[in-house]
């Protein structure tokens, strides 16, 4: 990932905000008009203090002033709500398509990692988006007027401005590459701390009873440090950035009231278009010659939020990417009837499984070494990957994205691996399936667990159950996949590490519900539950 941000071009932020591209047009055509509003403005403030330095009260140049002080205000306002309003859709619209996506991919990305993508790296679109764009046209646009007005009113003043504004892009286009890169490193380091910091939160109790905690230590001082230095060399850049551009602001802007002064003086007399120049001339080349500067500071404040969207669009075009995906569209669907179960020719990850023919309701353990591809034979089966050649019949049909929801509707599912979301357990039980949730905790033998929870069913575990061991979190997820009265149920490992008295409760509720109706496919090294079973379908015999 790293090589592929370092390499990659700019103007992939730019790409990600097509579609709220004409609001962001929008908002920055606002926004130049109210920059532009400055030049009449500061004629009509020059003026009006002219006058009162002559001792007279000038009321138009006054009223002048105020009208378009207020307007420039409004505009302003007005581009600032629509630019924020582009900018929050752009960031809801990025992270809505990420997960979408990744929740449909055969494989799921990191936690830690992917979590900082879609929180902490999408934001920075948003920054990018309101005040980024705004600034590229402004500075398009701005400079060059008050130039022109500079050059009219004297040919001197347009100089030092010339003179003192192209310095400032050559500079930052320079300093711009190394601003781009810094970022992308930055975020890079981001990512994987936050990826660290997840598996090893998740691996706590393991890293206890290993004695690695010094080891966890030193992994994450490493990796803060490498963030920190990534972190201290953006910021490096950005002081720099800033330091030469105020460097040749503030010299243009002392030149022009050297200049301004000298003349009023009488000690210049060059510079202007014949007639001296006078003080509401003078006032208003000062008063135009940091607008002038204005903009480019603006495109500088806003440079390094360009870069870090770069990046963070980079990281979400890759994240986004074609990969392996599930069958269907993880929709809710009406179950799917089904009497045969058909593997023909199916070959995925390298492995080739042998042919199978399932009828409705019957029981199949799945057995082999470890790394023959058990758990990958159930996620086929699923619909949750898909195979690389060859195909699944249900009743003749190919398993695809035209029935992968119905039949998944009609399957109880027992992932090797317990997780529950971060709600109550009786949501976690019911996955928004109404009905009466005892029967299938009295399947499991899990309703003497609810009791002895502080809260009963309105418990909330976390995402790995805390507060349970792991025969007692398979048997809850056991009477999930029961609650869904399933024609199927597929279980990866079901008795895998548990005592024996816990292994035979959980087969015991599987048997129950296939003595019920219910067909049974399950992975497993446990040779009782084999047996028990009957039918054997053996991977990695050669």
């Amino acid at each position: 990932m790293t090589e592929t941000l370092a390499g990659a071009d700019s103007g992939a932020a730019k790409r990600a905000l097509a579609p709220e591209w004409p609001l962001l047009r929008r908002a920055a055509l606002i926004s130049t008009l109210s920059g532009l509003l400055w030049l009449p403005l500061a004629g009509s403030a020059a003026l009006a203090l002219a006058g009162l330095l002559e001792g007279r009260l000038p009321a138009l140049a006054l009223a002048s002033f105020l009208l378009f002080g207020a307007l420039r205000a409004v505009l302003a306002m007005l581009a600032e709500a629509v630019a924020q309003r582009a900018a929050l859709a752009a960031t809801s619209r990025l992270r809505g398509g990420v997960l979408a996506q990744v929740a449909r991919r055969a494989a799921l990305p990191r936690a830690g990692g992917f979590a900082s993508l879609v929180g902490e790296q999408a934001a920075l679109i948003r920054p990018y988006a309101a005040r980024y764009v705004l600034a590229q046209m402004r500075v398009t646009v701005l400079p060059v007027a008050v130039f022109l007005c500079a050059f009219s009113t004297s040919w001197a003043a347009g100089l030092i401005l010339l003179i003192a504004g192209p310095a400032i892009p050559v500079f930052m286009a320079l300093i711009g590459h190394a601003a781009g890169r810094a970022s992308r490193e930055q975020l890079q380091d981001m990512g994987s701390l936050s990826a660290l910091l997840a598996d090893r939160i998740g691996a706590l109790p393991d890293i206890r009873l290993l004695g690695a905690s010094a080891a966890l230590g030193r992994d994450f001082a490493r990796a803060a440090e490498g963030l920190r230095r990534a972190s201290m060399r953006v910021l490096g850049i950005a002081f720099l950035s800033s330091t030469v551009l105020e460097f040749f602001a503030a010299l243009g802007i002392a030149m022009m009231a050297v200049f301004c002064g000298f003349s009023l003086l009488g000690e210049i007399g060059f510079g202007t278009w014949g007639a001296p120049l006078s003080p509401a001339q003078a006032l208003f080349l000062l008063l135009i010659a940091p607008e002038f500067f204005q903009p480019l500071r603006d495109l500088a404040a806003a440079w390094h939020d360009r870069a870090s969207a770069d990046a963070a669009a980079l990281a979400l075009d890759q994240a986004t990417a074609p990969q392996a995906r599930m069958a269907g569209q993880g929709a809710r669907a009406p179950a799917l009837p089904h009497s045969v179960l058909v593997l023909q020719g199916v070959v995925s990850r390298g492995v080739s499984f042998p042919d199978l023919d399932l009828p409705a309701g019957a029981a199949l353990a799945v057995t082999g070494p470890s790394g023959a591809g058990k758990s990958t034979l159930l996620r086929l089966i699923a619909g949750l990957e898909q195979a690389d050649a060859g195909v699944i019949l249900l009743d003749g049909m190919p398993l695809g994205d035209g029935n992968a929801d119905a039949w998944r509707a009609a399957l109880g599912w027992m992932p090797q691996g317990v997780h529950f979301v971060d709600d109550t357990l009786e949501a976690n039980l019911r996955m928004g399936r109404p009905g009466d949730l005892t029967p299938a905790l009295s399947g499991a033998a899990a309703a003497h667990l609810i009791a002895a929870l502080p809260e009963g069913l309105a418990t909330r575990l976390g995402e790995r159950g805390a507060g349970l061991s792991g025969g007692e979190g398979r048997r809850l997820t056991l009477a999930r996949a029961l609650h869904a009265a399933p024609r199927l149920i597929v279980a990866d490992e079901p008795t895998a590490d548990l005592d024996a008295a816990t292994a035979a409760e959980v087969t015991r509720g599987l048997l129950a519900a296939h003595r019920a109706g219910a067909g049974l496919i399950v992975a497993t090294h446990d040779p009782a539950l084999v047996a028990t079973i009957g039918r054997e379908y053996r991977l990695g015999a050669g």
